[in-house]
């Protein structure tokens, strides 16, 4: 599949209605997704018939879209209902929902047991309603024991320092413009802008 067609295809993915702003429910774009996912694929991380985990989901559009790159399988996990039955959507309308496991889970507060997987992906809660808030899905990374992929905020500076305390390797491969839709009251503007740090990070 072409980039362009997967941006169109993640671009058309039903969104949350009702994002939580304390769970940072920033909508991913389908062009950042698609982009993402092509670099993802160009470090060949993302192979046919990988087994995908997407951490804090939202709608699914990251493993629902290594799905369509080729992946064999992707389990998303979200603490949210309506992100998780969204999830369940997107996948049925495009008629993988065979190869699609959605979790309904609190990462960091119960054992998801996850062990079978090539990959992870996750763009977590970045810390800025609670700190340290994106911590369970960094530790979860590390018990997962794999290959990930994580978008961060370019103001973190506390990623490399918390895989070099497990010996993980880590390294910045890219820099984005993320959105921030006025989806929330205290908006003011109808869209912003935020930066973001693309991530791989590795086991030694």
């Amino acid at each position: 599949m072409r980039l362009r067609s997967l941006a169109i295809k993640l671009s058309k993915l039903e969104g949350i209605s009702d994002p939580d702003l304390n769970l940072e429910q920033y909508q991913t774009e389908g062009e950042i997704a698609a982009r993402w996912l092509f670099d993802i694929q160009s470090f060949n991380d993302l192979k046919p018939g990988c087994r995908v985990v997407d951490l804090g989901c939202g709608n699914g559009i990251l493993g629902i879209g290594a799905v369509l790159l080729g992946a064999g399988s992707a389990i998303l996990v979200d603490s949210d209902v309506e992100s998780c039955e969204v999830s369940t959507r997107n996948a049925q309308s495009l008629g993988i929902s065979d190869r699609v496991k959605i979790i309904n889970s609190k990462i960091g507060e119960k054992d998801i047991e996850i062990r079978e997987a090539d990959i992870v992906v996750s763009n977590p809660p970045w810390g800025t309603q609670k700190k340290a808030s994106d911590r369970p899905f960094l530790e979860e990374i590390i018990s997962i024991g794999t290959i990930a992929h994580l978008m961060h905020s370019s103001r973190a500076t506390h990623i490399g320092n918390f895989f070099k305390e497990f010996d993980w390797s880590y390294e910045e491969y890219g820099n984005l413009e993320f959105a921030l839709p006025a989806t929330y009251g205290h908006h003011s503007r109808i869209r912003g802008r935020t930066r973001a740090t693309l991530w791989r990070i590795s086991p030694q």
